[in-house]
This record gives structure tokens, C-alpha cells and sequence, in this order.
């Protein structure tokens, strides 16, 4: 990043690996917006953790899947940080299901917050973000793994991966990178939700380094994606995931 200003909106920050990144861009020197959709006081609980750590944050509830509800988010975020020079996209549903066990409720659902909730927040970035800012999407492993009962779930983040790319080069002229985190196994509520012990051994020993992600490891990449040494990273998918695939 170039920029003096140096501001971030995450979404879905208010636990998980959103509410790591968070962290972490606090710490690389950035004034942070706090998304959450219902969880005020686990927002709240992160934001006051930066603060007292000498960092600047604020919180912002909305609803990714709304587009009124970003552009209100955005407005948020000029008001008081600044319009975001690094925006990061983690707000993200997991609901496990067969394809012959879905329905349309489940599929709206994934859908509406993976990747309609991804396309609101890069649109409106797309007209306001500063030149030279930085996009990081989220996207999974589980894209590549192709685990049956995760078909909405991967199908939603192939989405966000084959979106991601093509507004890189849309990009063009203004010198804002678009890049795909997508993590592997990761020791969230989220991921550990529903899974036995020993499904969450299996789900471990798929990594040659024998262990789930930490959130703390996600929130690395996404700082290298934000920070100077990242700059001439475009376009691309990094499969965080210990080595899974």
C-alpha cells in the first residue's frame, strides 16, 4: 500500500477469521470497519480489543446480501475512517447439504451471502475505492476438494474465485489488485460446527503439517495480500491450506 490513509473494511468481522483479519490489519497500521450482521456485541468485543491495543476501530452492522444495506456500510466507513484503500470480504455462510437433500431456501440462502453478498461489496468498491487500493475475496478449498454435501458451498465460492479474476482486469488503469484467499480447514465456529472429534482428526490429517489451520494463519496471508510486498500479487487464487491440495 502507498496510500497515507491506510483504512479497511472487513466484513463478517465480528469472529472467525474475519475478526482475525481484523486484528491483524489493526496491528499493520490500519483504521479498521468492523462488519457484522447480528452479532453486536461479539463486533463490539473485537473493536474494543484493537482500541485497547492502541489501534482505531469502529463497528457497522448491514447485510451484505442487501445492496442498500453496503452502500450504507460504505458511507459508514467514509464517514469515519475514510473510504476504504483495502477491502476484505469475509462474511460467509457454510450450510452442509446433498444436493438431493437441498432446497431453494438453502440455496438463496448460501447464495445471497457467499457470493451475491461478494458482488454487492465489489461493485460498490469497484466506483469509490481509491486508486491503488487492494481487494481480497474469499473464497475455499473445499473448491478443489469437491467433498459431497459442500456442492452450494463450493459452487458459491467457485463463483466468488471466477468473479474475483475477471475485476482484476477490469481494474485496469487504477492500480487495485483483486485476489482469492481461500483457506483449507480452519479451527472456526463456523468449520467446527456439526463435526465429531474424529471427524475433525480426519479433516486435520489431510495437511501434510498435520493440523486445522488457525485463524491467525489466514489473517497472515491477507496481510501480505494488503501490505507493500503484496503489490504485484493480481488475480489470483492462494490456497491457504497447509498443503491439502
Amino acid at each position: 500500500m502507498t496510500h497515507d490513509n491506510k483504512t479497511a473494511l472487513v466484513t463478517g468481522a465480528s469472529r472467525g477469521i474475519g475478526a482475525a483479519v481484523a486484528r491483524q490489519l489493526a496491528a499493520d497500521g490500519f483504521s479498521v470497519v468492523v462488519n457484522y450482521a447480528t452479532d453486536k456485541d461479539a463486533a463490539e468485543a473485537v473493536v474494543a480489543e484493537i482500541n485497547d491495543a492502541g489501534g482505531k476501530a469502529n463497528r457497522c452492522q448491514a447485510d451484505v446480501s442487501s445492496m442498500a444495506d453496503v452502500v450504507r456500510l460504505f458511507e459508514h466507513a467514509q464517514r469515519t475512517i475514510g473510504l476504504p484503500t483495502v477491502l476484505v470480504n469475509a462474511a460467509g455462510v457454510m450450510q452442509l447439504a446433498s444436493i438431493a437433500q437441498s432446497d431453494t431456501e438453502l440455496f438463496d440462502r448460501v447464495v445471497n451471502i457467499n457470493f451475491r453478498g461478494t458482488f454487492n461489496m465489489v461493485h460498490q468498491a469497484a466506483s469509490c475505492m481509491p486508486e491503488g487500493g487492494r481487494i481480497i475475496n474469499f473464497s475455499s478449498s473445499v473448491v478443489e476438494l469437491k467433498f459431497p454435501g459442500y456442492a452450494l458451498y463450493a459452487a458459491s465460492k467457485a463463483a466468488v474465485e471466477t468473479m474475483s479474476a475477471i475485476l482484476s482486469k477490469e481494474m485496469r488503469g487504477r492500480r487495485i489488485t483483486v485476489n482469492t484467499v481461500a483457506p483449507g480447514p480452519t479451527a472456526t465456529a463456523l468449520f467446527l460446527a456439526g463435526k465429531t472429534d474424529e471427524q475433525v482428526r480426519q479433516l486435520a490429517s489431510l495437511s501434510p503439517l498435520e493440523r486445522l489451520a488457525e485463524p491467525q494463519d489466514i489473517a497472515n496471508t491477507v496481510s501480505f495480500l494488503a501490505g507493500p510486498q503484496g503489490g504485484w500479487i493480481n488475480g489470483q487464487t492462494l490456497r491457504a491450506n497447509g498443503g491439502v491440495i
